[in-house]
């Protein structure tokens, strides 16, 4: 299973107004065209939510349901995949205070389900996820800067995003 992490700070707005923003999966299709459509279904009566999402991926489009749980007590919800392209899906948001806005950290464990072809097109996958959630994230908080995620990059300046 790999694994995704993303450290951002997005500037200028708190973490209570960011998290209501990235819990608010119906506006991702208007921000950035990286997701195709996102279907929210009414609550459970144990407060999740089922949604269904469309997202391009390369050259095509990936689909798949999940179920999300908010908890906004510790500014975080979290993810799991119910059915879809993904073998496993599964992961968490989660918004604390900066020094100048909020700090969004979005982790990730996923499988593909293709153990022969892992190694080429977990990467790929990665990066792409990683590449989407730097355009949400923008195209939601507006100013973010990413973290670097390697050691090798701590010396290189981070990358901005503007929604």
């Amino acid at each position: 299973m790999r694994h995704v992490t993303l450290t951002m700070t997005a500037h200028d707005i708190e973490p209570q107004a960011a998290y209501e923003r990235i819990r608010d999966f119906r506006r991702y299709p208007d921000v950035t065209d990286t997701v195709r459509e996102v279907v929210v279904h009414p609550p459970g009566a144990d407060g999740t939510v089922v949604s269904d999402w469309t997202v391009r991926f390369r050259n095509g489009l990936m689909r798949w349901s999940e179920r999300d749980a908010f908890s906004p007590e510790s500014l975080t919800l979290s993810f799991t995949q119910l059915r879809g392209d993904f073998e496993v899906f599964e992961g968490a948001w989660r918004c604390a205070p900066a020094e100048r806005g909020t700090t969004v950290t979005f982790a990730a464990a996923f499988d593909l389900g293709i153990p022969t072809l892992a190694d080429l097109l977990d990467p790929v996958a990665e990066s792409t996820l990683r590449t989407n959630i730097e355009l949400i994230a923008g195209g939601l908080l507006g100013r973010v800067t990413v973290e670097p995620a390697a050691p090798l990059a701590e010396t290189a300046a981070p990358a901005a995003v503007h929604g």
